[in-house]
């Protein structure tokens, strides 16, 4: 017998707020986080505008030392998790610290410090790079500092699977709780990829949306999408065996039911357009769940032509004539892809949208396109009762992860 795995705690770092319930709000009321890029000078990139987190100190919510040897993507996942544990009210101590678990993924790490030291070696050579530059740059550093911060002595592990990092990564600890291994576990995603390198590199590829209205650039389904937005944050979950939440009176919000993963084997950074492993995937999270309680679907929705076409493709795949009527939406309207941490903010929103009965909006959808044609909740928010939500994951290099959420019931 497998065990339930439930929600006891989140948290969020966005560009919409410095917290979930910030971050909640904007949605709701159909804000857009996408501005200049305020954090380099951006004056020559083809690209200028990006969804970046305001306002965010790291001493506000770590401590100083914490803060200065830490990338900007371990000081937010510091922060996020930190609500997490707030939000939860779970104590590490000697009777659960062996017990509980961390899965921290990002997909591009510290490029931050990366390419800040690259500059230290170009102008001051290489005598003058920190010796923090390594264990700043790498990936897990965002896990190993909640680790050290909350006293989990469990598995400490960084999950990298692109754009489906953070789905992954909770997908992950899910089923490290469901079949036993852990009673506990921590797990999202961060990412802080607004940066020269990251930006540039994105501009390159092609994936950028090139329209200089931030508050009209990213525009999931809408025929006049081209492309995303480049945002950064953290979302982390405190997810438990049910009976360990119950025992220490824990707060559910929410309740994982479901999780499925596949691979495109198709191409590096286009998703294969018959839409088979992407489907895959959403019927493997839907395992034993009949699909016509599906109310709600947290969208990849990246506002890149080929994303939105090929995922609508994939949810009328799986649903057929149902798909018409479940209403879908894309977070990243509002606050940009955040990359690793994308799956993580969009997990949290069906958490927020099964919890208060309130589908968030996709803005900026003005434009009809014949390619989708399905309900993306247009520019405002809904009411409705939402029970079982799904959300989808498509990253580069053909990951494909969903998560199916569902709200708590004792029996």
């Amino acid at each position: 017998m497998h065990n339930r795995v439930v929600i006891t705690g989140y948290g969020a770092i966005t560009p919409l707020g410095l917290s979930i319930a910030e971050t909640w709000e904007a949605m709701v009321s159909g804000k857009s986080g996408i501005g200049y890029i305020t954090l380099f000078d951006a004056s020559l990139y083809a690209v200028k505008i990006a969804a970046e987190v305001k306002n965010f100190n790291a001493t506000d919510f770590i401590d100083p030392v914490s803060a200065r040897y830490s990338d900007r993507f371990a000081q937010l996942a510091m922060a996020a998790s930190l609500q997490a544990f707030e939000m939860s009210k779970l104590k590490i101590d000697d009777s659960n610290k062996w017990d509980t678990g961390i899965l921290i993924g990002s997909g591009i790490g510290g490029m931050t410090t990366s390419s800040a030291q690259m500059g230290v070696i170009k102008e001051k050579g290489p005598g003058k790079v920190s010796p923090y530059t390594v264990p700043m740059m790498i990936a897990d550093n965002a896990a190993s500092r909640v680790s050290i911060k909350t006293g989990i002595m469990g598995a400490n592990y960084c999950m990298i699977t692109a754009c489906a990092t953070g789905t992954d990564s909770i997908g992950m600890a899910y089923r490290m709780i469901k079949y036993g291994d852990y009673r506990a576990m921590i797990a999202g995603g961060a990412d802080a990829g607004i940066m020269p390198l990251g930006v540039a590199g994105f501009v390159q590829a092609g994936a950028l949306s090139k329209n200089p209205d931030p508050q009209k650039a990213s525009r999931p389904f809408d025929a006049k999408r081209d492309g995303f937005v480049v945002g950064e944050g953290s979302a982390v979950m405190v997810l438990e065996n049910l009976d360990y939440a119950l025992s220490r009176g824990a707060t559910i919000l929410a309740e994982i039911v479901g999780y499925g993963a596949t691979s495109d084997a198709y191409h590096i950074t286009q998703p294969a357009q018959s839409g088979e492993a992407a489907g895959k995937a959403i019927e493997l999270a839907l395992t034993g769940i009949d699909r016509t309680q599906v109310g709600y679907i947290n969208a990849h929705g990246t506002s890149t032509p080929l994303n939105d076409s090929t995922e609508t493709k994939v949810i009328k795949r799986v649903f057929g004539e149902q798909a018409y009527k479940i209403p879908i939406s894309s977070s990243k309207s509002m606050v940009g892809h955040m990359l690793g941490a994308a799956g993580a903010i969009e997990a949290v929103v069906c958490c927020e949208t099964i919890n208060k009965g309130v589908i968030h909006p996709t803005i900026n959808l003005e434009n009809p396109d014949t390619a989708c044609d399905l309900d993306y909740v247009p520019n405002k928010a809904r009411s409705q009762d939402v029970h079982l939500a799904i959300s989808n994951s498509f990253g580069f290099g053909g990951h494909n992860a969903v998560l199916a959420i569902g709200r708590y019931r004792n029996s």
